[in-house]
């Protein structure tokens, strides 16, 4: 008689490797923060399958005079815009840093953070085609993924860098939205209402605080350097 032991099962297949941590980077003055800009975020959120998308307010930018409203306001705006989404996070690092903001130092510091996560940078055309002059922008192309915010209809940008061409990148597509950081601040410093233009809570901020009373700078996007 043949005397055998229990009969194990067949082992299964080996569970799959977590998913790396999705993070999108969005950068710019928010002078103030508009309800295009609210509009891009969520968008990249979906289109992205983002875990997070980091808002990044500009301190001091080499490319771009200083913005019109203090950090501290800036700051305050885009708390109010942010909240109830808890997908967004505001990181301040380059409002506290001195001296010039380089997008390489911020994504090379929040790289060491959070080791083997997948990071998108989100810009504009008009960004996407001055890419060549950031600082170290090469080394940039390396660490990200670009996420270019591209309208219905719109084609790719022919003008940028071909090495900028080349770069690892995804499209957003934006829903279509005429608003601009420069005409909010017009319809303020005129008093005219922002109902459309900003979400209300911000509209009800710069109203208090009697923001952009002054003549209206001219806004050349968002800047990232």
């Amino acid at each position: 008689m043949s005397v055998t032991g229990p009969v194990m099962p067949a082992p299964g297949p080996a569970p799959a490797a977590p998913r790396a941590p999705r993070i999108g980077l969005f950068g710019g003055s928010f002078d103030p923060v508009h309800l295009a800009h609210v509009a891009l975020a969520r968008t990249a959120l979906e289109q992205l399958a983002l875990d997070t998308l980091r808002w990044l307010p500009t301190g001091h930018s080499w490319q771009k005079p200083e913005p019109p409203a203090p950090a501290h306001d800036r700051e305050a705006m885009l708390r109010i815009a942010l909240a109830g989404e808890p997908r967004y996070v505001l990181d301040t690092r380059e409002l506290r840093r001195g001296g010039p903001g380089y997008t390489l130092d911020t994504v090379r510091e929040l790289q060491a953070e959070t080791p083997g996560a997948d990071w998108f940078l989100v810009i504009g055309q008009d960004q996407f085609e001055s890419l060549h002059t950031w600082h170290d922008w090469t080394e940039l192309l390396a660490r990200v993924t670009l996420a270019v915010a591209q309208r219905p209809g719109a084609s790719a940008a022919q003008a940028a860098h071909p090495l900028v061409q080349r770069a690892a990148q995804r499209r957003v597509m934006l829903p279509m939205m005429d608003v601009s950081s420069t005409e909010v601040r017009r319809r303020a410093a005129a008093g005219e209402p922002l109902d459309g233009w900003v979400p209300p809570g911000v509209a009800r901020y710069i109203a208090r605080h009697r923001l952009y009373r002054r003549a209206p700078a001219l806004d050349r996007g968002p800047p990232r350097s």
